[in-house]
């Protein structure tokens, strides 16, 4: 941990030690509230447990500290990318078919290890001009796009009770200030679930009826159970083909968070202890989370912006807060009240994320200054967005074939990402380069904060201290 000097009202503050334990117990928490709301609202909407997504989000951020030598303050959560992947196996949230979701998304987390070893044989350089934004931006936009439908079913139940998560989501991100802005989802669905309680719309009987203590993971819920029970080859398979393209958006998502926490922190994270050791990191925690019934993990960029607000930097901080999380995880009752939230409450924030999804791949684009005038650049986003939203909204939702005995089915957005990939790699004109010193513009931020304009703040003031 560096020695720089950052402070707390007036008290010059270097690290976790100094700070003291209770100083960190209530950052640590301050930490936990920022990524709570993002964590669970993915198990909310694919249907996996609240409580083993506290669990993996916990001990992956732990994992993930110490592949990364303990020296990167991130926390990791769930990752919104793979909502596509888990609609496209299982639509209506399934816990058979959410299995073989879970399955395919940790074949994805294995494809980290991929390229952190290209990165670690080759250099970032060579690597990443095969990902460039022209790719990766319109895969982002057909994630949200993809998704929207669903939305506004679940909206439409209530619309009053969504509009109100809608406001006051807008109202948090636009108006509030401090805390308030960095957890306006949090916010939005406290409000949203308080009104719906009011209005009689909610059955408490479940919190009830659940324990103070419990075990957050259950087998017939994991990936292994699968082949306890004689496991869907073909299923198998598809899954895997399907979410795995995925992985290509939320690895430049995990560039660009370590991109951010580096200008938040001022040190080069991406150089020591290098992207080889972070991607190494996020992979293992998304694969093994996956296996155990928990959603897959990424960076998360409200817990950069925490940091910025604190000047706190210490990775133990984030590591106090991980281990609150695991502490969370063993009390059912507690997911409880997260599971019994009404369809219009999740309908109103989605409305709002699906959004913001598809928005971070056009501003992915527009930042980059992707040149849209050349004809390589518009076939690649064309087919991109026409086969990821054309196949997935066609009457068979995918494309099937036959490989023997066995089906394997590809959903619009595998299609499309694969395409995009292809093209880009053999069309001449590939100009793209990346840099290890500024590359915050490569990235692409899925956790519905605003941690890269906080990183820019934050860079801005140390350039003003030094002048």
């Amino acid at each position: 941990m560096s020695k720089s000097k950052v402070t707390i009202g007036d008290h010059p503050i270097y690290d976790a030690k100094t700070l003291g334990a209770p100083r960190v117990a209530v950052l640590a928490f301050q930490h936990v509230f920022a990524m709570f709301g993002a964590t669970v609202l993915v198990p909310i909407l694919t249907g996996l447990s609240v409580s083993t997504t506290l669990l993996w989000a916990g001990l992956g951020t732990l994992l993930f500290h110490l592949i990364s030598k303990r020296k990167v303050p991130a926390f990791l959560g769930s990752s919104f990318a793979f909502l596509a992947g888990y609609a496209a196996i299982a639509p209506n949230g399934e816990p058979d078919l959410l299995r073989y979701a879970c399955f395919g998304v940790a074949c994805a987390g294995l494809l980290y290890l991929v390229l952190a070893a290209l990165f670690r044989a080759f250099g970032a350089n060579k690597v990443m001009k095969y990902f460039p934004p022209v790719v990766t931006g319109p895969i982002i936009i057909a994630i949200g796009l993809n998704l929207s439908s669903s939305a506004i079913a679940n909206s439409e139940t209530n619309w009053f009770v969504a509009l109100v998560a809608i406001a006051v989501v807008i109202i948090c991100n636009i108006w509030g200030r401090g805390m308030v802005k960095i957890v306006p989802i949090l916010i939005g669905v406290i409000a949203s679930y308080l009104t719906a309680a009011c209005m009689g719309l909610i059955d408490f009987t479940p919190v009830k009826e659940a324990a103070w203590i419990g075990i957050p993971v259950q087998w017939d819920r994991t990936v292994f159970s699968i082949f306890t029970e004689g496991a869907d080859t073909g299923l198998l398979i598809t899954s895997a083909i399907t979410i795995i393209p995925i992985a290509f958006a939320t690895m430049m998502e995990h560039i660009g968070d370590i991109s951010a926490i580096s200008s938040t922190v001022g040190r080069n994270f991406i150089k020591d202890p290098g992207l080889h050791r972070t991607l190494t990191g996020d992979g293992l925690a998304t694969t093994l989370a996956s296996l155990f019934g928990a959603p897959a993990n990424t960076t998360y960029g409200e817990n950069t912006g925490v940091l910025t607000l604190t000047k706190v930097y210490d990775p133990m901080v984030i590591r106090w807060a991980a281990f609150i999380a695991v502490v969370l995880s063993f009390c059912p009752k507690f997911a409880a009240i997260i599971e019994v939230m009404p369809a219009a409450t999740i309908g109103g924030i989605s409305l709002i994320l699906y959004g913001m999804i598809s928005a971070v791949g056009v501003r992915n684009v527009v930042e980059t200054r992707v040149d849209f005038s050349r004809s390589r650049n518009v076939l690649i986003a064309a087919l991109i967005l026409v086969l990821s939203i054309g196949i997935n909204y066609s009457a068979a939702g995918a494309v099937s074939f036959q490989v023997g005995a066995v089906t394997i089915s590809l959903s619009g957005l595998a299609v499309g990402s694969l395409a995009g990939i292809i093209l880009n790699a053999v069309l001449p004109g590939r100009d793209y380069k990346f840099e290890n010193d500024t590359p915050v513009d490569t990235g692409v931020d899925l956790s519905n904060s605003n941690s890269e304009n906080l990183a820019d703040e934050a860079r801005k003031n140390r350039e003003g201290e030094k002048a």
